[in-house]
This record gives C-alpha cells, sequence and structure tokens, in this order.
C-alpha cells in the first residue's frame, strides 16, 4: 500500500469512515511506517483539539443567506459533470464507495427514497383516488420552490415547492402550509421570480410578527432590488412604532445599492424624522453622500427640524 494512498483517507480513518477492511490495511501500514504514523497523529491531535472548541449555532440569518447563496451557485454550475465522471470512470467511483460506507449509506438512503416517492406519486395520481389534506411542512425537507400563483379573484394560493420530487400545496393565507412555504420562498428560493410573488403575498398580512420578520430579512438581503422595493412598502406602515423596521430603513438608505430603493426608504422615514438616530443619519447623508438628489433631501428635512438645545 502506498504512503500516498495512506495520508488521503487518513481524515476519513480519524472520523471513523473508513471500511473495516480499508481501516486494517491503513492501520497495518502505519504501524510498519514511521511518517504515516507521525501524519495520523497529528490529524488525531487536530481533531481533538477542534473537539474542544465550542460550536457557535448560526443565526436563522445567516442559514438562510448560506441556502441561498448555494442555490444560486448550484443553479449556475455546470450540469452533469456527476454522471460524466460515473460514466467513464466507474472503477474509481466503485472505489470511493468501498472505501466511504457513507457515502454507500447515502445512495442506499437516496435509492429507497425515490422509490418511497415513486410509489407516493403513483398513489397520488390513481383514479378516484382519496385526497388527503397535507400536513405541515418541515422547512429542514424544502429542497426549493418552484412557483408561487393565486387564482384571480380568489383568496386560493398554489405553491409548487421541492423535497425529493417537486409537491405542491394549495390553500388560502390563513393556511399554515401556505405560510410556511411563502416564509421559506422569502428567504431561500435562488429563483428571484419567486421570492417576488412570495414577498407580494406576505404584504397582505404584515402584522404577522413571522411575516413582518421575513419581509425586513428581503429588505435586507434579498439581491433583487424589486424585492426589495416591494418589502419596503409593506413596512411602512409601521416604521414609527417597530423599531426593528426603523432600524431596517435606515440600513437600506445608507448602503442599498439601488438609488430607487434609498429614495423610497428616504421618503418612508419623513413621519419620524424628529428620531434621534434618523436625525444622525439624516446629518451624515447631507454632509457627504454620493447622491446628489438624497444630500439635497436630507439637508431638507433636516432644516425643517427644530434645532436642538
Amino acid at each position: 500500500m502506498k504512503c500516498e494512498w495512506v495520508r488521503e483517507n487518513i481524515v476519513l480513518h480519524v472520523y471513523g469512515e473508513l471500511a473495516d477492511d480499508a481501516r486494517h490495511e491503513l492501520e497495518q501500514h502505519v504501524a510498519r511506517c514511521a511518517g504515516c504514523a507521525a501524519e495520523l497523529k497529528a490529524a488525531r491531535e487536530f481533531n481533538a483539539t477542534l473537539g474542544r472548541i465550542p460550536t457557535a449555532e448560526p443565526s436563522p440569518n445567516l442559514l438562510a443567506a448560506s441556502r441561498m447563496r448555494l442555490q444560486e451557485a448550484l443553479e449556475t454550475t455546470e450540469q452533469g459533470a456527476f454522471w460524466h465522471r460515473l460514466a467513464f470512470d466507474p472503477a474509481n467511483w466503485l472505489r470511493q464507495v468501498r472505501f466511504s460506507p457513507a457515502l454507500a449509506s447515502a445512495i442506499l438512503i437516496l435509492g429507497f427514497a425515490g422509490g418511497v416517492g415513486t410509489t407516493y406519486r403513483l398513489v397520488a395520481h390513481a383514479p378516484n383516488a382519496p385526497h388527503e389534506p397535507a400536513a405541515a411542512v418541515s422547512e429542514g425537507s424544502v429542497t426549493g420552490i418552484r412557483s408561487v400563483t393565486q387564482e384571480p379573484g380568489t383568496n386560493q394560493i398554489s405553491i409548487k415547492y421541492d423535497t425529493i420530487s417537486t409537491q405542491e400545496a394549495q390553500g388560502s393565507m390563513n393556511d399554515q402550509r401556505i405560510q410556511q412555504l411563502l416564509l421559506y420562498a422569502a428567504r431561500n428560493n435562488y429563483n428571484s421570480g419567486v421570492r417576488m410573488d412570495s414577498v407580494d403575498l406576505l404584504t397582505q398580512k404584515p402584522n404577522d410578527s413571522q411575516v413582518r420578520e421575513a419581509l425586513i430579512y428581503a429588505l435586507r438581503y434579498d439581491s433583487n432590488p424589486g424585492v426589495r422595493f416591494k418589502a419596503l412598502d409593506a413596512l411602512g406602515s409601521y416604521v414609527k412604532d417597530d423599531v426593528r423596521v426603523r432600524d431596517a430603513f435606515l440600513e437600506v438608505l445608507v448602503n442599498d445599492s439601488n438609488p430607487g430603493v434609498r429614495t423610497q426608504a428616504l421618503r418612508m422615514l419623513e413621519p419620524v424624522k424628529a428620531d434621534g438616530s434618523v436625525r444622525g443619519v439624516l446629518m451624515t447623508l447631507a454632509a457627504k453622500d454620493q447622491s446628489v438628489y438624497i444630500k439635497s433631501q436630507a439637508r431638507t428635512m433636516l432644516a425643517q427640524l427644530p434645532e436642538i438645545d
């Protein structure tokens, strides 16, 4: 056995991911090779050091933003690369399965889940099959939202979403499943059109705390200015009473890359321009903002405020 193979698989050995036969061969080699033994010792010490470091839980916003970036990256990745490697290098693939029980287990699980999904589709589409109401949707089981539509003139919303296979949920804005899927789509979906439709529907219930949180998230982090603009309009009536909304508006006013979104945020802050935090931002904008229009408007708003003694 070559040292190169041993060193490539030492990390898998440390984490208990090597098959028994591969583990035995690696241990036999390490017993005879001082260099690989030192490599294994260093890997174990490094793993032990990492284990002593407290693990911080990611915030919901970070998790959602990471999912969105991952989905966008997957959307732009060249398709078929995995199957190309599988078709043209089957021996390497089989070696990976042999020495990685985690990979083999994942393939087994995917095969089982695919069979269950196929059976479900056959039963669901069988003639005269009884319609059962869907259970509440777990966000962790949703891999993406394909489309969000509202039937014209009604309160009925249809959402197609992906788990292992594409599913569809229908109901009104008062349906918990529909709300969960809309909140998921507003935060996580790579399709800006779906995010736009989701935020548009969520604007019907901005008084709901979860919905308002999702709108604030969209306003701060969504890459599409149209989505941010919709969230801005939906939150406008809360700028007086909700400090989180006011802070989000100020953040947008200072940092947003779209001049139209910044201008609208400035206008909607008019009712609270006397607030100390708003006044401070206006003073900064009036002194050195790069937009001539926003600088002028900030100066006008400050001129209308009474002097502070």
